[in-house]
């Protein structure tokens, strides 16, 4: 049997996430365990790094929990996905923050900045408003194992008001429109990281969390 470890740091969705999760491994030899234990990750087989809220405070609560050297060494050996401030954690730096903003992981060349949507309006109309909180179409921007089974521009579940900025293109595997194009999706070696909440997005979010299981990168 493996294991997939949900890791608890204090912040997150942690129970929705864990939930959607233990759906898409229904009916297989998976476990999958909410944790905040260091040498549970470690023996984990594959790692869900959820996020929620301000990233100070995300950062502050990884380094505090003493998880944060077992995510860089899952981020380094094992499959990892990132879930919205999960996502973004993985970059060198936050705009999000007092001046100065937020160092994070730097495990993906690149910063995480805020929309800046003033004056601009949808086609109905009605002026951008921040966070996006909706559904928004996600364009693949490369082929994937995780994109298995799922149509282009297919819909999933927003709540966000920042957005990462990777510095290599190629690490981008999907893009959004909201105001402006940005990375929705983020893909390196054997991390997938997505801005949207798979596990509020339907039958494609759980779609996309049975491919991460099975997903051998």
């Amino acid at each position: 049997m493996s294991t997939v470890a949900v890791i608890d740091y204090g912040m997150g969705n942690l129970r929705s996430v864990a939930q959607a999760v233990m759906a898409a491994a229904h009916g297989t030899d998976i476990k999958v365990v909410i944790t905040a234990d260091p040498q549970v990750v470690d023996a984990a087989e594959r790692v869900v790094l959820p996020g929620q809220g301000a990233m100070r405070d995300c950062m502050r609560e990884l380094h505090d929990s003493g998880l944060m050297p077992s995510v860089l060494h899952a981020a380094a050996h094992k499959p990892l996905f990132g879930v919205c401030v999960g996502m973004q954690m993985l970059l060198d730096h936050s705009a999000e923050g007092d001046e100065g903003g937020t160092a994070s992981l730097g495990i993906i060349p690149g910063e995480v900045v805020k929309f800046d949507l003033a004056g601009q309006h949808q086609a109905d109309g009605s002026r951008f408003k921040v966070p996006q909180m909706g559904w928004n179409q996600v364009t693949q921007t490369q082929a994937h194992p995780l994109w298995q089974g799922i149509p282009d521009n297919s819909y999933f579940y927003f709540v966000h008001s920042f957005y990462a900025r990777p510095l290599d293109a190629h690490h981008t595997a999907g893009v959004s429109d909201y105001g402006q194009s940005f990375t929705s999706v983020l893909a390196r070696g054997n991390i997938f990281a997505t801005q949207f909440h798979p596990e509020k997005s339907a039958d494609l979010g759980l779609s996309l969390y049975r491919n991460f299981l099975s997903w051998s990168p």
